[in-house]
């Protein structure tokens, strides 16, 4: 009961909602980018925001009203110089990945003063999520839903073999292009919660649980979503019972669901 007491407080029920919108889709689009082996891509997109962020701090405003926008070119900027300057992905994102980071580190010894709130956006602070970060969570999880949903088949023949998706006329640069934007978006939103270090764990971990054991798509869509719904619910009360940080707790424990579902799959034979 004691354990309970603890969401009576707003900024509780506030983390608890903001993890699970945050979740919901990464845990969607993660298994997307697993499939088509881009699942770093989310690790490149939140040094990008790391840099956005130092930028909004030097120039005093709101760093998510900057890292949005940043993070989304950043993203099609990965895309653009694997397509076009012949670099393979992996490269593409490293790329970008140190830009984003150099620009940081230079903003922040340009301008000292600000360094423990960067802190906070390396390393996250789910608690501290506020109002305008969850309304933006909560129409980014509604929209990737409803992405999901409604283009289910021509992302799932996407997904596995691209050149016979666009042979059968699937829009894959469409495809594309949404994918590109939600991920960044999610990304964008996700430092704050759970931090630049920790949230490219937040796209992979669920949906590599989820593979253990899925049987089919639809399965593993499902179950991905479930693993991040619950690793936000163990890991915020691992941190309340604890006194550990929030975000690093999620990951934790999305680390442990990973672990579980491995496990359960050699076990089982799956």
């Amino acid at each position: 009961m004691e354990f309970l007491s603890f969401f009576q407080y707003p900024f509780i029920i506030r983390a608890l909602i903001a993890g699970v919108l945050v979740a919901l889709p990464a845990a969607l689009l993660g298994l997307f980018l697993v499939l088509r082996k881009l699942s770093l891509i989310g690790d490149g997109l939140s040094h990008v925001s790391f840099g956005a962020v130092a930028l909004g701090l030097l120039f005093g405003i709101y760093p998510f009203y900057i890292s949005v926008p940043l993070t989304v070119a950043g993203a099609f900027l990965v895309f653009r110089l694997g397509g076009k300057a012949r670099i393979y992905g992996d490269a593409a994102i490293g790329i970008v990945s140190a830009a984003g980071v150099a620009g940081g580190v230079i903003i922040a010894s340009l301008a000292r003063g600000f360094n423990v709130d960067l802190f906070s956006y390396l390393f996250g602070s789910l608690l501290a999520v506020g109002l305008p970060e969850i309304y933006f969570l909560a129409l980014l999880a509604v929209a990737t839903i409803l992405f999901v949903i409604y283009y289910y088949r021509p992302l799932f023949a996407w997904s596995f073999d691209e050149n016979s998706a666009r042979a059968a006329g699937v829009k894959v640069n469409f495809l594309n292009n949404v994918l590109l934007i939600l991920t960044a978006l999610t990304v964008a939103a996700a430092v704050k919660a759970v931090g630049v270090m920790l949230v490219s764990a937040l796209l992979i971990l669920p949906a590599a649980a989820a593979l253990q054991g899925a049987r089919h798509f639809r399965g593993a869509l499902i179950g991905s979503a479930v693993f991040a719904v619950f690793a936000v619910i163990i890991g915020l009360s691992a941190a309340i019972l604890l006194n550990l940080p929030a975000g690093a707790s999620v990951v934790m424990a999305g680390f442990f669901l990973f672990v579980g579902a491995y496990a359960r799959a050699k076990l089982l034979k799956v």
